[in-house]
């Protein structure tokens, strides 16, 4: 009866209404989408099958405290008009990703550098480090990987891949190392200085106050329908505009025809606690399989939090189904083959543009997105320009 009562109420909301664009999703790539046509005049109705924007990058102020709600986000770009781009919107703090890793009972620096290093072999200088790793992946020099396990072991030995990358990563994608294919690693960073910086990227944070804040800046001058679902009225909503942005899964756009494509997914286990500090840090990975969970966020600690309790949450890599969230995409051989002819389909629409995690069957950091959504604006926005 409330699906039915939404749709009728949805239907007189826009009877009246004709947009230019019709945006499916309210993650980054429609949010921004909305935000550059809206600012040259363009109408433009976004709906979202959830109850909130922001996608995955959604945070949800709890007791105080901006939680990450399906799992941690941190902004990270070495595009300076990316950096400046969503600056103009929030102010970002100064936040910096240095993870650490427990591994029974251990604990260990992330990314792999001189701290990790000394961790497992008390080495203290660059050399020793890297005849460490040299002695370790001497007898690997002449195998050619044909899985995950082979060429991790080819790039560092045995010691870093047992303890920090062959059981988290089994944990991530519910696998054995032996049956992943090998381009999944195709190089693990390696530095021979003491910096636990995660990312390389000159700039980096976390918005004030948590992502919430930018997707209600971009759509403050856009109309949005929360709990609105594309497919449950789709003949209605495709008449309803000129032009489709679609960020939703490609295939279920065309009906799955060329077959379902696949996903992992996610499970949080959130917890309050009535302590100031838990963790530390805002990341712990636990790399082994004694835990089935494969990190613990600490959410106060992205913001530096002052306050007298806590969040945490455990994350569980999940097999994934249609009535889970699909987060990561499986781009095997087969799953890529599937895509590829949908891409060709997206690709001859005149009126749909795909864009955004799950229309291209890709993995976007954030500011990946946000680039290519103002790409393809900008593209647009000259197309109509010349028709004028």
């Amino acid at each position: 009866l409330f699906r039915i009562i939404n749709i009728i109420f949805t239907q007189i909301f826009c009877m009246l209404k004709k947009y230019d664009y019709l945006i499916v999703g309210a993650g980054f790539y429609g949010a921004v989408s909305a935000y550059e046509l809206n600012k040259k005049g363009y109408k433009c109705l976004v709906i979202e099958k959830r109850n909130h924007i922001g996608g995955n990058c959604y945070t949800e102020t709890v007791d105080g405290i901006n939680v990450h709600k399906y799992g941690a986000h941190i902004f990270h770009t070495n595009d300076r008009e990316i950096w400046e781009y969503v600056n103009q919107l929030v102010e970002f703090n100064r936040y910096t990703n240095s993870p650490v890793a427990i591994n029974n009972g251990k604990l260990y620096n992330l990314p792999f550098n001189m701290n990790t290093f000394y961790q497992i072999w008390g080495v203290r200088t660059p050399k020793e480090a890297v005849d460490k790793i040299a002695e370790q992946t001497e007898k690997y020099k002449d195998v050619n990987p044909q899985n995950l396990e082979e060429q991790a072991l080819k790039l560092v030995g045995d010691d870093i891949y047992n303890i920090l990358i062959k059981e988290y990563t089994e944990k991530q994608w519910g696998m054995k190392a032996t049956e992943l294919p090998a381009f999944i690693i195709k190089r693990l960073p390696i530095r021979f200085t003491f910096d636990n910086n995660y990312f390389n990227d000159t700039y980096q944070g976390v918005p004030i106050g948590g992502y919430t804040k930018i997707f209600e800046k971009l759509l403050e001058e856009t109309e949005v329908l929360l709990k609105t679902d594309f497919f449950a009225n789709r003949e209605y909503f495709e008449a309803l505009a000129d032009k489709i942005i679609y960020t939703g899964p490609i295939d279920k756009f065309f009906n799955y025809e060329a077959g379902k494509l696949n996903y992992r997914s996610l499970r949080f286990e959130n917890e309050s606690l009535d302590i100031e500090n838990f963790q530390g840090n805002a990341v712990v990975n636990y790399t082994s399989h004694e835990e089935t969970f494969t990190r613990i966020i600490e959410h106060k600690h992205f913001e530096f939090g002052t306050q007298k309790n806590t969040i945490i949450t455990k994350e569980y890599p999940q097999d994934w189904n249609e009535n889970l969230e699909p987060y990561y995409p499986v781009n095997d051989s087969v799953n890529n083959k599937i895509y590829r002819e949908y891409k060709k389909k997206a690709d001859a629409s005149e009126k749909v543009i795909f864009g955004g995690r799950l229309a291209e069957y890709k993995y976007y950091d954030m500011h990946q997105i946000i680039g290519s959504a103002l790409s393809k604006m900008k593209k647009i926005l000259n197309n109509e320009k010349e028709k004028l």
